[in-house]
């Protein structure tokens, strides 16, 4: 993230600007920006001045009040899109660390999101024992923020995900059989 907040200016316009891009028909309020992205109402409003002036985003007024959405018609979109995932969320081990305290963990395979496979049905996949949902909750909420899109993810205890592969159950097979990164591996899967 250090990389991008040299060329963009601030770590705040990076999830703003990530937020807009995997949510390119939605409009937010100043407000909703805010809090998707963890940043304080005056930095919001001086980074989609600095955007909007860029015509990366839009100012919509609607009888709610103002609201901001992604100009599609924004050349560079997509290099954009990749230039933001790319640099900052990767599937490598300071993604596998951040769940180490989150139980037991025996596997941990990336997909979607972390890979830019944008047609992926799940982002990650853990499976481990004694997993803490709370606190995969919250490690999913803080990657969320930083990357301004919902992840999807599946989280197992090791009994229901080997019971699952038993029975080639439709969800592990569109992880496993499709693009993927394994992290983590202590059950032999993959």
């Amino acid at each position: 993230m250090e990389t991008l907040t040299a060329l963009f200016g601030s770590a705040a316009k990076i999830k703003i600007l990530r937020l807009f891009l995997f949510n390119t028909t939605t409009a937010f309020s100043a407000k909703d920006i805010g809090i998707r992205t963890g940043s304080k109402t005056p930095l919001v409003a001086r980074e989609l001045s600095s955007l909007i002036k860029a015509d990366i985003i839009r100012k919509r007024h609607s009888t709610k009040g103002i609201a901001y959405i992604l100009n599609e018609k924004f050349p560079y979109l997509d290099p954009l899109k990749n230039l933001l995932t790319v640099a900052s969320i990767q599937a490598d081990e300071s993604l596998m660390k951040r769940f180490s305290g989150a139980g037991r963990t025996k596997l941990i395979v990336a997909a979607g999101v972390f890979i830019q496979n944008w047609d992926s049905r799940v982002d990650l996949l853990i499976v481990g024992d004694d997993l803490n949902i709370t606190k995969i909750e919250s490690i999913i909420k803080s990657i969320e923020a930083e990357i301004g899109k919902e992840i999807a993810y599946s989280a197992f205890e090791t009994a229901d995900f080997q019971y699952r592969m038993g029975i080639h159950d439709r969800l592990v097979r569109d992880i496993l059989d499709y693009p993927h990164v394994t992290l983590l591996d202590r059950l032999g899967v993959v």
